[in-house]
């Protein structure tokens, strides 16, 4: 082949082989520019997500931090304030004790102005004495003398009249005080519960049928055991039940007793029937005579009848409005006790004065005349001396009383009988205060209903409310309590609620 041909292939070869590598090159290098344009731009977008990131973070730090700054300026403004306050208060203090202060001296001048004043009084009633004594000099011996106790006397009584009144007045609030606080410690030193019931007179049956032979044939069984106790059985429609009836609290009690076991027994004729009420009879005189013994063991008093204290012990069976009249004789002997030793009265005497100031009450009903005089007149019959008897004929004043202690067993029968719980009041004269407290109430217009609570304690008022608004019903309840006030008799407070209500009414169709 030809060279140069060869030449010029070899020529365009290296050409084309250049071109190729530059173009291949140029290829390289774009790819290059591209790939780190991209990179570049991953950068930048990477550099400005951190920028942002850390923009915002700093935004946040910002509001932090102002938020932590606003607190703590509102912290120092309240501080601030609370100290302005303080510094406010302490110049007001500072302000009204310097005005007390000021006032005080005002006070001092004024004293030290009066002072002045009294000094010279007091000067010149010196040299007005030294004048009188001076005129008074030339008096003889006798003059003088004579113008002094005229002048002392004079003196002197003003003096005892001044301290009379004053020794009166103190004594009479110094008697009531002490007076008080003796009653006060006599009742808490001798507290007892409250009354006990009444003894029943109710005989509980187990069936309808035990009526029937309680009765008897033709009555037999019950004739016989009406005139062996001494009492009246009533069999009437209460179911399961009798009733046994009997002034004599004794007789009732055992013919109750009796009736009792015959009923337990199931064997009732009139020979068993006399037989159980002996039986019963010296059970309960057995009662009687151990209750009168404990009775004087509680009351500590010595030396009394064995007939007296078997007398007392028949008052277990009597009561009084409820009380237990031997209940009643031991806690009267404890106060009088009480009461004897703060004024130093014959404590053994009041003690049993107290405990047999109402013996004639267990044997007022076979006896005629009053249970003081009766008891007394008994004591006297058993040796009971002439201080002891006096004291239970007088504590209803049927007699003069003739000693302190007298006067100390009747205050503490009243204190016995007249405190809360003693005594209770029949249903009857109850029902009829119950209605008098409701008929005040209704009498008032504007009422519509009314109810006495709490054993007569509080009644409620119900008023209608067309004529009645709120302020006119404040001054109903003081009008209702103040008419309460003046027309009946109530031991203890009675609360009035007036109770006005408006009602709404609809109905969904």
């Amino acid at each position: 082949m030809n060279p140069f041909i060869t030449l010029i292939i070899a020529f365009i070869t290296l050409v084309l082989g250049l071109v190729i590598g530059y173009i291949f090159k140029h290829y390289q290098v774009r790819a290059a520019i591209t790939k780190g344009q991209a990179e570049s731009e991953k950068i930048i977008d990477k550099a400005k997500e951190e920028a942002l990131k850390l923009e915002l973070q700093a935004q946040n730090n910002a509001l932090e931090i102002r938020e932590t700054a606003e607190k703590e300026i509102v912290r120092r403004r309240a501080e601030i304030a609370r100290e302005e306050d303080r510094l406010q208060h302490r110049r007001e203090d500072l302000d009204i004790r310097a005005d007390r202060i000021e006032h005080r001296q005002l006070e001092q001048n004024k004293r030290q102005s009066a002072l002045d004043r009294r000094v010279n009084e007091l000067e010149k009633k010196y040299t007005e004495q030294i004048e009188e004594l001076q005129r008074i000099s030339q008096m003889s011996l006798e003059e003088a003398r004579k113008e002094l106790l005229t002048v002392v006397e004079k003196d002197s009584r003003d003096d005892m009249a001044r301290i009379i009144r004053q020794i009166e007045t103190e004594a009479r609030e110094e008697g009531e005080k002490r007076a008080r606080k003796i009653i006060t410690d006599a009742i808490q030193r001798v507290a007892s519960e409250h009354v006990a019931e009444v003894t029943t007179n109710t005989v509980t049956l187990p069936s309808e049928e035990m009526k029937g032979r309680i009765i008897g044939r033709n009555g037999r069984n019950i004739q016989a055991f009406e005139q062996a106790a001494g009492v009246d059985v009533i069999v009437d429609d209460t179911p399961e039940a009798v009733t046994i009836s009997c002034f004599d609290s004794v007789r009732r009690e055992i013919g109750r007793r009796a009736l009792e076991k015959l009923i337990i027994d199931g064997r009732i004729h009139p020979a068993y029937i006399e037989k159980v009420l002996r039986e019963e009879k010296k059970e309960v005189e057995k009662d009687i005579a151990v209750a009168g013994e404990q009775a004087v063991f509680e009351a500590s008093v010595t030396g009394l009848h064995p007939e007296i204290i078997k007398m007392l012990g028949r008052l277990k069976f009597r009561t009084s409005y409820g009380q237990n009249q031997l209940s009643h004789a031991v806690e009267t002997a404890k106060l009088a006790a009480v009461i004897a030793a703060d004024l130093g009265a014959d404590i053994e005497l009041a003690k049993a004065g107290g405990l047999l100031h109402d013996i004639g009450k267990a044997m007022d009903h076979n006896i005629e005349g009053t249970h003081a005089m009766i008891g007394a007149e008994f004591v006297r019959r058993h040796g009971g001396n002439a201080g002891l008897v006096n004291i239970i004929a007088s504590h209803h004043h049927e007699v003069e009383q003739e000693n302190i202690e007298a006067g100390i067993v009747e205050a503490s029968d009243a204190i016995s009988g007249a405190r809360p719980g003693a005594r209770r009041e029949n249903l009857e004269q109850y029902i009829k205060r119950i209605r008098a407290l409701e008929e005040v109430a209704n009498g008032f217009d504007g009422v519509n209903q009314s109810y006495a609570l709490q054993a007569g304690r509080e009644i409620r008022i119900f008023v209608t409310p067309e004529e009645i608004d709120d302020l006119a019903s404040i001054q109903l309840a003081r009008d209702i309590a103040k008419k309460i006030e003046e027309s009946m008799q109530y031991p203890g407070q009675i609360k009035v609620t007036v109770i006005r209500e408006t009602r709404a009414v609809d109905f969904a169709k």
